[in-house]
């Protein structure tokens, strides 16, 4: 356990994260006419294959864009690690495709490198970026602001609940499916109702805990990301995340009696498998806390019942930004300050 810490005078983590719900809302309407200009432009000239380039929050977001396009539009998505061009030199045959890059700041050379080599291999490109004039933004064909607003906190929230909002308003111009574009209408008022959802009970109990995994299948694999980051940034504690397909390949192998799993699912067509597996670990004697219902031996994380299966991940993680916080605070931490980390990260 780590020596406590002073708790923060001003909770910006918790503040931020209380946010988002607004920040959708702006951003739905701010951007809605240049989202519809190029979801026809994409119909219009619809591309071979889609490339998302993102670090951290931005990459959890855009592997939940990943699904939803795969999904919904039946074209390949493909994350291409910025190195490719910044310290290899990697020349991309893009043509044809539309590259998508996601960056809170819009400044780290590693991505802004990537962007030039996109453009240079013939992709059209797309910008989701939460600063207002940066280089990012100079790169791209479309830029789209995620009006997070200003966000202090080291750890992302309300920014990474916008991105993945920036996606499913893509999807809902380009695919022009009515009842998608309902689920993002009532987005804001999802997120408003899923953040008085407490879950502190449910993560309280890894105050003590030094390890734990993030089950996640489908839309909702990008969320299963973005907690057991948080839980490592925030709280010091080790988290992995894992397809509820894929811990089965393996990393079961470290499942016991008391190991604590956090699993998410969502109302698809993923949700009778992921039910199986984490019903296998439950019979493990793991400690496991979940958001699918009416499961024996788990502990409830609470979800909005009907909620549509694009929705679900925003809102687990408007419900979850808020626990993790407290229970950094358990931990003795200041959830505002982890260390060794900084705001903006430059990578080349």
């Amino acid at each position: 356990m780590p020596d406590p810490q002073p708790h923060p005078t001003v909770p910006l983590m918790a503040l931020e994260a209380a946010e988002a719900p607004a920040a959708v809302a702006r951003q739905i309407q701010r951007n809605g006419a240049d989202f519809a200009a190029l979801g026809e432009r994409l119909r219009r000239h619809p591309p071979r294959f889609v490339v998302t380039c993102a670090r951290g929050s931005s990459d959890h977001a855009s592997a939940y864009g990943k699904y939803l396009i795969e999904t919904r539009l039946g074209l390949a998505v493909a994350s291409i690690g910025p190195s490719v061009a910044s310290v290899y030199g990697g020349h991309l045959n893009l043509e044809g495709a539309l590259f998508i890059a996601v960056s809170q700041s819009g400044r780290s050379p590693d991505l802004l490198r990537l962007v030039e080599a996109a453009k240079a291999g013939g992709a059209l490109v797309v910008g989701f970026v939460n600063a207002g004039e940066t280089p990012l933004a100079a790169l791209c064909d479309h830029c789209l602001p995620l009006s997070a607003g200003p966000e202090r906190s080291v750890a992302a929230t309300k920014s990474c609940i916008a991105s993945l909002a920036a996606y499913l308003q893509l999807v809902v111009h380009w695919q022009q499916d009515a009842g998608l574009a309902a689920t993002l209408a009532d987005l804001p008022q999802t997120l408003e109702r899923a953040a008085a959802l407490d879950w502190r009970p449910a993560l309280m109990p890894l105050a003590g805990a030094t390890n734990l995994y993030v089950l996640g299948r489908g839309v909702g694999f990008g969320a299963a990301l973005e907690m057991a980051l948080k839980f490592k940034e925030t709280c010091r504690l080790h988290a992995e995340a894992f397809s509820a397909a894929e811990v089965v390949h393996g990393p079961l192998a470290l499942v016991g009696p008391g190991f604590p799993v956090l699993a998410l699912t969502q109302a698809d067509a993923a949700e009778p498998h992921t039910r199986a597996v984490v019903e296998r670990i439950v019979g493990l004697g793991a400690a496991v806390a979940t958001t699918e219902t009416g499961l024996h031996g788990t502990v409830a994380l609470p979800a909005l019942p009907g909620l549509a299966p694009e929705a679900a991940p925003l809102a687990a993680l408007q419900s979850f930004y808020g626990a993790v916080y407290d229970l950094a605070l358990a931990r003795g931490l200041d959830p505002d300050n982890p260390p060794n980390l900084a705001k903006v990260t430059k990578t080349v």
